[in-house]
């Protein structure tokens, strides 16, 4: 999978397609590939569970991109009110996630959305700073959380399957 990303990038950057393009970019494509095994420990048996959550990574993006749409409104909404009162406020909660990779795209998410920002991660307990109290709910069991929990069972389900 990460191969064949690696050589469509590869041609996409190009802008055109030639067999001497198609050739390099394979070539290219190979070489890092085989870097990214060597050097950060990339396995093809993280390939698997890449191709096994495609769709649930292409929901997860979608859901991303119409959460920071409503966000966009919801802090439009604020600026464009005049006389509202903005409350700005920390949050802490702790999430189940498993991984490294999930807690990290959990924090860009949140802090991608307008109105919050993760200001800390400190042994799964996430430290948000939200621009108004209206904005700090929920946080913990979001539609982001629950996503990558069933990312993570995908994985782990592979995991426990190799023992």
């Amino acid at each position: 999978m990460l191969w064949i990303f690696l050589w469509i990038a590869w041609v996409i950057f190009n802008g055109k397609f030639t067999i001497e393009i198609a050739i390099f970019g394979a070539g290219l494509a190979t070489l890092l590939y085989i870097f990214t095994c060597k050097a950060l420990g990339y396995s093809a048996k993280q390939d698997a569970i890449v191709f096994k959550n495609f769709g649930r990574i292409l929901k997860y993006l979608a859901i991303l991109i119409w959460e920071i749409i409503k966000a966009n409104i919801g802090v439009m909404k604020f600026v464009m009110t005049p006389g509202d009162k903005i409350e700005p406020k920390l949050v802490y909660f702790k999430t189940d996630l498993k991984s490294e990779v999930s807690k990290t795209a959990l924090a860009n998410s949140i802090t991608l959305t307008p109105g919050t920002i993760t200001v800390d991660i400190e042994e799964g307990v996430f430290c948000v700073h939200a621009l108004d109290k209206s904005m700090a709910y929920g946080m913990g069991d979001s539609v982001f959380v629950k996503q990558l929990e069933r990312m993570e069972e995908v994985s782990y389900v592979d995991k426990v399957g190799e023992k």
